[in-house]
């Protein structure tokens, strides 16, 4: 059984900086891709960063262009996202999620591509 459990979140105020882990058990992330998504009250579950099984490719949503890093050490089995630059915007619960599909953004970033989520961890940014 696959389990990704999600830690790092908290209250921070805007225009700091949160670092997100995703540690992943059941599964040996080597060759399986990972991502973050988020999902605001109300609002529908949207893509955050992707980055391949090797970490050679990464790929983000405009919105955390540039503020946002993914990274993954497979030794540890985790997977993280450096947040910088918060803003309120980025309220939302996180959730990082594997895969063993990887293509062009439009497909990566889809929810259907996703087979095993985390539980969600809460980040609010204070204004």
């Amino acid at each position: 059984q696959v389990q990704l459990v999600e830690s790092g979140g908290g209250l921070v105020h805007a225009g700091g900086s949160l670092r997100l882990s995703c540690a992943a058990s059941g599964r040996t992330l080597t060759s399986y891709n990972m991502a973050w998504f988020r999902q605001a009250p109300g609002k529908e579950r949207e893509f955050v960063a992707a980055i391949r099984w090797n970490g050679g490719t990464t790929y983000y949503a405009d919105s955390v262009k540039g503020r946002f890093t993914i990274s993954r050490d497979n030794a540890k089995n985790t997977v993280y996202l450096q947040m910088n630059s918060l803003k309120p915007e980025d309220t939302a619960v996180y959730y990082c999620a594997t895969s063993q599909y990887w293509g062009v953004p439009t497909v990566v970033s889809g929810t259907g591509a996703y087979d095993y989520w985390g539980q969600g961890t809460q980040v609010t940014v204070s204004s």
